[in-house]
């Protein structure tokens, strides 16, 4: 139960963080969402650091990296998790993988946003 409540708080925390971060700058530029691809590019350089010094041994608390890791930069962007994954699948040299995981996930993604939009369009 304690590391259910550590990544509901950082993820609490996390989604506070990249609302306020998204909010003020992904108007500033038409197109492009700045706001989200700081979020997400700090998120991935933070999930690498975390994972990092946890690998290393007493750098920081298996709990404290579920905090971080999990919570933390799961509310703040998914897209770190996924970033990490796909180095993971690099690293071990599944390039089949990497590149059907990669590609899937991109247009499955796209093809289920355009799917919920369109449910959405029909019942109202």
């Amino acid at each position: 139960m304690k590391q259910a409540f550590l990544v509901f708080l950082g993820g609490g925390l996390g989604s506070v963080l990249r609302y306020l971060i998204s909010k003020p700058l992904n108007p500033l530029f038409q197109n492009f969402f700045l706001g989200t691809f700081l979020v997400n590019m700090i998120g991935c350089l933070l999930i690498g650091f975390v994972l990092g010094i946890t690998a290393k041994g007493n750098l920081l608390s298996s709990n404290g990296a579920l905090f971080l890791a999990t919570g933390f930069c799961g509310g703040f962007t998914t897209f770190s998790a996924f970033a990490f994954e796909k180095h993971h699948l690099l690293r071990n040299g599944e390039l089949l993988n990497f590149a059907l995981y990669m590609l899937s996930s991109v247009g499955v993604g796209i093809l289920a946003v355009v799917l919920g939009l369109w449910l959405a369009k029909l019942i109202s």
